[in-house]
Parts: C-alpha cells; structure tokens; sequence
C-alpha cells in the first residue's frame, strides 16, 4: 500500500471517529434536554394537581356550608317562629301552645337528623358503617342507618308545605307538566329553592300567603315561589314593632344561585312591583 493510500485510510478513520464523537455529544444533549424537559412536565403535572385539589377542597367546603345553611335556617326559623307562638298563647290556649312546642320538636329533630346524615357522611366509621347513635334522655331510642336518610328532593314538598303552613305562612302548590324522576343533585337543588323561599317569607313576611309552581318542561325545571307583602309602588313597609330578628347574610340565596349554576340554570331573586317577593329558578334537564 503507497503512502498516498495510507495517509487517505488515516484520513477517513479519523473523520469516522470525530463523526462518531459528534454523534455521542449530540445523543448526550438531546438525552438530557430530554430529561429536563421530563422534569418539568413532572413538576408542572404536581402543580396542576395540587392546584385541583385545592379547588376540590374549596368546593366542598362551599357545598357543606350551603348543606348547613339550609339545615339550621330553615329549621331554627320554624323553632323560633313557633316557641314565639307558644309564647304568646301559652296562658290563654295551652292546647295551641303544646301543638306549637311539638313542632318546635319536630323541628329540632328533623335538623339533628339532617345533620347526623350529612355529619355521617363526612366522617363515616372506620369499619365503614354507620355507627348508632342514641339520643339521650328518657324514651331515648337508638337509631342508625336508617336514619342517613337520602338529601330531601320534591318528594318531600308536601312535609315541607305542612310545616311552613303550621308555622302561619298558607302556602299553595301548583305542580305543572307531567312529573318524572330527576337526577338526585337537581331534585335536592330544587327542593332547597323552594325551602329557601319558604322560610325567608315566613321570617319576613307580615302574615300574607305563598304560592309555589314547579313546572316540568320537557327540558327544564322551572321553580317559582311568590309571596305576598307591602306594594314598593305605595311604599308600604310592614307593620311591625320589633324586628323577629336581624337581617341575613343573603348566604341562602347566594348560594341558591351557586347550586343552579352548576347544572347551567339561572335563578331570580327580587321583590315585585305588587308587594311580596318572587324567586324564580330554571334548571335544564338535558345538559350533558
């Protein structure tokens, strides 16, 4: 082999290893780009699920305090409502005074019963069943499962009419369209719409009545209650001495209007031209 062959063989070994170098170097830094850039999609997807954790945890705590809000002000507003009414008869018709002091019962026990269901569902057992609970005093009775009852839907109206009528507010119930099984969330939403309502025009409300329309649509739920009161045309203001008692949050309707929104529905809350108060909702049924 000549020199010339020689020096041209070494020549393209040569070029062969620095191309093999440069092949290595440029593998190396594609492979760490590569575990750079697997790092911060890493770190990146940590974020994102701590950030939707946080909201998860931020939404359940809203969806507990309206669970909450409508248990205790419905059911402490039919209390006071009727200790005051036994109040004022208790000397002169103990038969009307005793009938409101069960309903005072009736109330109290509905509420510890809702909030043992939501409270149970909260902190369940650790075996994973519903421990008994056994209410104190004398005639106590122990209860347990059976007592989580499911959250109320419109089956329930006609139990929730028949308080608020008892507590002094006639109420009148229209049902329109045909009636048909709802999905659990918008019949619990429902409901609360209508419990709602009721006991803000049985708080403030000067005697009066209310009417109350569920409508089903063949793609929606509509909700109204209407309430009679003082015409904001004639400025007439009730006439009362004392207040019951002090102003609310606005909490209830507030979040009223959180619960319709989750489905895509809107809700309407206002006092109306002829006196009273009108709440009206609309849920749509066929939201994907």
């Amino acid at each position: 082999m000549s020199d010339g062959e020689t020096n041209a063989l070494m020549a393209a070994v040569g070029v062969a290893c620095a191309a093999v170098v440069w092949l290595a170097v440029a593998l190396w830094r594609t492979r760490r780009r590569w575990q750079a850039a697997v790092g911060e999609r890493g770190w990146l997807l940590e974020r994102e699920r701590e950030s939707a954790a946080r909201a998860a945890v931020a939404a359940e705590r809203d969806r507990i305090a309206r669970e909450l809000h409508d248990i205790v002000s419905h059911n402490v507003s039919l209390m006071v409502v009727q200790a005051g009414a036994a109040r004022e008869v208790l000397g002169t018709m103990p038969d009307e005074a005793a009938a409101a002091l069960r309903a005072v019962e009736d109330a109290g026990r509905g509420a510890m019963t809702d909030l043992r269901h939501l409270l149970g569902l909260l902190a369940p057992s650790q075996s994973g069943e519903d421990a008994a609970y056994e209410e104190g005093g004398e005639g106590g009775d122990v209860r347990g499962a059976e007592d989580l009852a499911p959250q109320p839907g419109l089956d329930r109206l006609g139990a929730l009419v028949d308080r608020i009528s008892f507590a002094g507010l006639p109420v009148e119930v229209r049902i329109s369209g045909e009636p048909r099984p709802l999905p659990q969330g918008i019949d619990v939403t429902a409901y609360r719409i209508v419990q709602e309502a009721l006991t803000n025009a049985l708080r403030h409300g000067d005697g009066g009545k209310a009417e109350v329309t569920v409508r089903y649509a063949d793609h929606a739920l509509r909700v109204e209650v209407l309430n009679t009161g003082p015409s904001v045309l004639t400025g007439g203001t009730p006439a009362r001495t004392a207040p019951r008692h002090r102003e609310g949050t606005g909490r209830g309707l507030l979040g009223l209007r959180e619960r319709v929104a989750v489905y895509g529905g809107d809700l309407d809350a206002r006092r109306r031209l002829g006196g009273g108060y009108r709440v009206r909702a609309r849920i749509p049924l066929d939201r994907p």
